[in-house]
Order: C-alpha cells, then structure tokens, then sequence
C-alpha cells in the first residue's frame, strides 16, 4: 500500500519558521504530483502547494507563495514544506497526498489526489 508520512508540525511563535516532511512508501515517486494540504478547525481542507516529482515544477495557494517553499529529495522519497514568517491564520492540520502527475501539472483541489497521509498539526501563537 501506498504510505505518506507527514511530520515536522509543532508550536512556534509568529513570525517563525517550521519545516515539513513527507516521505512516500510503495510509490512510483517520479510519477507523482505531491501536494500539501491544510485544515483549520471548522474550515474545509485547502491546497497551500504541490510539487511535480517528474520535472520538479511547483505551484502555490497566492496566499502563502512568498512565504512557503515546497522541494522534493527524489533519494529519499521525501518532499518538504518550508514555512517561514509564519502567522496565527497558518494554524491547521497539514496534510500531504499524492496523485499521478502529467505536464504542467498545476492542482490544489484536495479531490484530485489520490493517496492521502496523516496530518502533523501546526501551532502558531500570537
């Protein structure tokens, strides 16, 4: 079965920084789009960034594009979530999944991803 696991969340302060990880098992990784995703309590799940493992192309929620970094280590299976700067309203559950990837893939829509991990929380006090 197809694994992601996520982790790296945690309590910080405003205006720090945090970085996530998400390392996929029994995944054909090139072949994948990775895609992050948040949930803050009593809101619906949201796209923040996705990374295509094939060409390494990255695309971002307006929101948080000059704040957050999406990569990816094809060696180690694992794409990151760098978060600098971060704010109270970044608060969520964070999540990563991944679905086949294709040319100019560009997709935050939680619908399109086929395998989901677990969630880390991310905290940030004001």
């Amino acid at each position: 079965d197809v694994q992601l696991q996520a982790s790296g969340g945690g309590l910080v302060q405003a205006g720090r920084s945090l970085r996530l990880s998400c390392a996929a098992s029994n995944l054909a990784f090139l072949d994948h789009a990775i895609g992050w995703f948040r949930q803050a309590p009593g809101k619906g799940r949201e796209g923040v960034a996705c990374i295509n493992n094939r060409d390494g192309s990255t695309y971002y929620k307006n929101s948080v594009k000059d704040r957050f970094t999406i990569s990816s280590d094809n060696i180690k299976r694992t794409v990151y979530l760098q978060m600098n700067n971060l704010q109270p309203e970044d608060t969520a559950i964070y999540y990563c999944a991944a679905t086949p990837t294709y040319t100019d893939f560009e997709e935050l829509d939680a619908w399109i991803y086929r395998y989901w991990g677990q969630g880390t929380q991310v905290t940030v006090s004001s």
